[in-house]
């Protein structure tokens, strides 16, 4: 009798469905950015980087969060800062999505399975329009880079006494991290010195923003900007729920932060109103910082914790639990205390098997950063408010810090790195593992209601 031959690798991979292969695809790239990081030419001469530091530094620059355990600017070398910077625009496409467009450009066509994949991270609704869906992901985001580069480069060249070439490198390096929503800075106070330009801050602003929509939204307004009564229930939720927070972020931050004199309270009333606004952007899962994080109110950074953990829209550059997860919440909420029998979102009606995805998301997520916050307090005894803060941040790709990331033992930032993984990863995976298990039974239960309340 013959022995079965072994399964091969190829085998293997074929088998592993969209969700698996986009895990193991991030695992890949992660790997690699944390070894070239490694290299000695990557790091700045007298600096050294550990594994720990290489290992966290790829893994948030991947997934575009932004939390730093060294600076940026003068630990790593120019190599070092072109690998993390490729690291943020392959996070931002997707791994997956980017593999489709290499495929698109080399092979001129795509594979079922290259659909399959790049469906399954872009959130496309279908594979007809898949091809115009990547290649619209493609161009946004080279123009909306492209021209904030060039506005960043010219106000870092004419205003703030810098050489072209530098000028024109920075522009570069914060073009692509404002976009892909990375909150990494060459700047050793990240933006600080910047809270009272507007054409900086609002330019950047702008991209976060764009960033943080998805990218199905931009393409629906880019072709029906005209006829908004065509937009998808997904735009509506995306644009309402995005400006009432942006909004009343800013709101927040102004009102808690007007007199304290370690943040808002040297600068003049539009200083304030620009630095509010740009903080409550950076809420979206941008990561930068016009203003000192460390040294606002604790309940400032209670309310900023909310933000990053709803975070932006879904396909896009942004993470959190996404801003549609918190509306549809919302809407069943609204809809149970009006004793309604189904939810309706602006004339249409919800589809009950997302309820079960927004709660059950909703649900992974806070048990992720409740253990890792209880984790994280154990080891360094530090207090609640900080810590949650920083896991917050990781979870929902964000990388505003209250300071705390870099003094954390090597185990607390392995944590960390978990943490930043999953929430850029998790939900991706989690999400369409939930729509593909979905299947019709051919019985049900007899019915019974436990107590509630």
């Amino acid at each position: 009798m013959t022995q079965p031959e072994p399964a091969t690798a190829r085998v293997s991979l074929r088998r592993m469905t969209p969700v698996q292969l986009i895990f193991l695809g991030f695992l890949l790239v992660t790997g690699l950015g944390t070894g070239i990081l490694m290299l000695p030419a990557a790091t700045a001469a007298g600096e050294e980087t550990s594994f720990i530091h290489a290992l966290f530094t790829a893994t948030s620059a991947l997934c575009v969060t932004g939390l730093t355990v060294v600076d940026t600017g003068a630990h790593w070398s120019a190599l070092g800062q072109v690998v993390i910077l490729v690291l943020i625009q392959l996070g931002g496409f997707g791994v997956m999505t980017f593999a489709t467009v290499v495929g698109l450009i080399v092979l001129g066509r795509l594979s079922l399975r290259s659909k399959l994949l790049a469906a399954a991270e872009a959130k496309s609704l279908g594979l007809a329009d898949l091809r115009s869906l990547i290649l619209g992901i493609v161009k946004i985001s080279l123009i909306v880079e492209l021209v904030l580069t060039v506005i960043l480069t010219l106000r870092f060249w004419l205003s703030y006494e810098m050489t072209f070439g530098e000028a024109l490198w920075q522009g570069l390096f914060h073009a692509i991290s404002a976009f892909n929503n990375a909150g990494f800075s060459l700047f050793n106070d990240s933006l600080m010195q910047f809270v009272g330009d507007p054409v900086v801050c609002l330019s950047m602003a702008a991209a976060i923003i764009l960033g943080g929509l998805g990218f199905p939204v931009i393409l629906q307004l880019r072709r029906r900007y005209r006829t908004p009564r065509l937009w998808s229930m997904h735009t509506r939720i995306v644009l309402w729920a995005t400006t009432v927070l942006l909004v009343g972020g800013t709101g927040f931050i102004l009102a808690l932060e007007w007199s304290n004199p370690a943040t808002l309270g040297p600068l003049n009333w539009s200083e304030k109103l620009l630095a509010s606004f740009f903080q409550s952007v950076q809420t979206r899962t941008a990561g930068f910082n016009s203003v000192d994080i460390s040294a606002m109110e604790p309940t400032t950074w209670l309310g900023l914790d909310a933000l990053m953990f709803i975070g932006g829209a879904p396909a896009g550059t942004a993470g959190g639990i996404k801003v549609t997860t918190f509306a549809v919440l919302l809407f069943i909420l609204f809809a149970e205390l009006r004793g309604g029998a189904a939810v309706n979102i602006f004339g249409k009606r919800l589809s009950r098997a997302v309820h079960r995805q927004a709660i059950s998301v909703v649900l992974l997520a806070t048990a992720l950063i409740v253990l890792v916050t209880g984790a994280l307090m154990h080891l360094t005894g530090l207090p609640l408010d900080q810590v949650l803060f920083e896991t917050v941040s990781a979870f929902a790709t964000v990388g505003l810090s209250t300071g705390i990331t870099a003094d954390l033992p090597a185990v607390g930032q392995a944590l960390l790195v978990l943490l930043m993984f999953i929430g850029r990863v998790g939900p991706i995976t989690f999400a369409s593992a939930l729509a593909l298990r979905e299947r019709r039974t051919m019985y049900e239960l007899p019915k019974e209601r436990p107590i509630i309340g």
